[in-house]
């Protein structure tokens, strides 16, 4: 094991109240009244002001998708008086950089793979591009980010662990040597350590010889404020020697005397009435024999699927308890994925209608507010791979809060 990254890390604890950041952290997020207040975010129809603050911190967003990380950073500064400037965003994909535009139109978003911005390795002389992007942005304050994770994936049963998206986990880490950046934040899945080029091994090599502290960490979602049951691996690493990775991973936790995992029924419930209301709100159409197992599972007041009215190629012995399952209002759903509208991808059954989860109910599972708008794009596939590939804007909240008040 690297001196200085603890790659096994096991559930966050919570460090004594007694320690100065979590107290300044507890006095901006007013307690237990966390839970409320991020329902409130949820529900909110209107777009705060991430701009404005005493101090304003500057973020590029690498992967960054339909946006979710950098909404819950921009959060996370919010609740802490301090202003967002999300000064560069790199995403490939059409649909996802459009969205990502819509709700940040301040941003820069390059739409384009982050490999051939960032094309050479660490440690190597830039080209002339990321000299050009040093000059422009060298020295910000925050670079995030979630790699590609299909490669990692345990669903991925075929080049899992030898992928050659595997290798752009590395090129946060270029980024961040060519940007300067004060601290970084990188979001995979769990299995990420297992890949065979050793990524996060390598990745904090690379980031100790730049003079970064590092560590990482698997969080349960569940256990920091997201209505999901997964799990995701975190490494942070910071410039500022006299900063502890450890210590601040291990205070990220939503600030709550009550401790409980938060559920389908604190997610969605509110959306029971709007049905319909627009695509958005419609959920996907399900074959007469998924109609009729949906139907078995409410009539008989089930969850479960039984496995001999599974499809046939569904009847031998495995662990997929979930598939064909309905959501239960008082736990946590199962990892989002961008299955969500078909029962045979997962436990995507609604609570209470005879039907799949919407893309509205997906979303906010995800933990996106409503004055977020995927409305750039109209395509269920296009949305599917948004919501489902996010980083949960809420795992940014947690992690921002404790983060930002850190480099202030």
């Amino acid at each position: 094991m690297l001196k200085g990254i603890n790659v096994k890390s096991s559930a966050p604890l919570v460090r004594p109240v007694e320690d100065p950041l979590l107290l300044k952290i507890a006095e901006k997020t007013q307690g237990c009244k966390f839970c409320s207040r991020d329902q409130e975010f949820l529900r909110q129809g209107v777009r705060p002001d991430y701009g404005s603050g005493k101090q304003v911190l500057s973020i590029v967003d690498l992967f960054a998708g339909a946006g979710g990380f950098s909404l819950g950073i921009s959060e996370a500064c919010r609740r802490l008086g301090v202003g967002a400037n999300i000064l560069l965003a790199i995403d490939y994909d059409e649909a996802s950089a459009g969205v990502f535009r819509e709700n940040f139109p301040n941003a820069r978003m390059s739409q384009e793979p982050a490999e051939n911005i960032f094309s050479r390795e660490p440690g190597e002389s830039f080209s002339a591009r990321e000299a050009n992007l040093r000059k422009h942005f060298g020295g910000i304050d925050l670079l995030i980010g979630g790699p590609p994770c299909q490669g990692h994936s345990d669903l991925n049963n075929k080049t899992r662990r030898n992928d050659p998206r595997n290798s752009l986990y590395v090129k946060m880490i270029r980024a961040a040597e060519v940007l300067r950046a004060r601290a970084v934040v990188i979001e995979n899945v769990p299995a990420v350590v297992h890949d065979r080029g050793g990524v996060v091994a390598l990745a904090a090599r690379h980031l100790l010889r730049m003079g970064y502290v590092v560590d990482s960490r698997v969080f349960e979602m569940s256990s920091i404020g997201i209505p999901q049951s997964r799990k995701r691996h975190i490494l942070f690493a910071a410039r500022n020697r006299n900063m502890d990775p450890l210590a601040l991973l291990s205070s990220v936790a939503p600030l709550c005397l009550e401790k409980h995992s938060r559920t389908i029924r604190w997610a969605i419930e509110d959306l029971l009435d709007r049905e319909d209301e627009t695509l958005f709100d419609e959920p996907s159409r399900v074959s007469r024999a998924n109609e009729e197992r949906i139907d078995w599972l409410f009539n008989n007041e089930s969850y479960d699927l039984p496995n001999e009215l599974r499809p046939n190629c569904h009847h031998s012995e495995h662990s997929y308890r979930s598939m064909y399952g309905r959501l239960s209002w008082d736990r946590p759903a199962q990892t989002i994925t961008t299955g969500y509208g078909s029962m045979g991808q997962g436990r995507y059954v609604h609570p209470e209608r005879r039907r799949t989860l919407t893309p509205h109910e997906a979303a906010r599972i995800q933990t996106f507010p409503d004055f977020f708008s995927f409305s750039h794009s109209s395509a269920r596939t296009s949305w599917a791979n948004m919501i489902g590939n996010a980083v949960p804007p809420l795992i940014g909240v947690a992690l921002g809060v404790p983060i930002v008040a850190s480099l202030l």
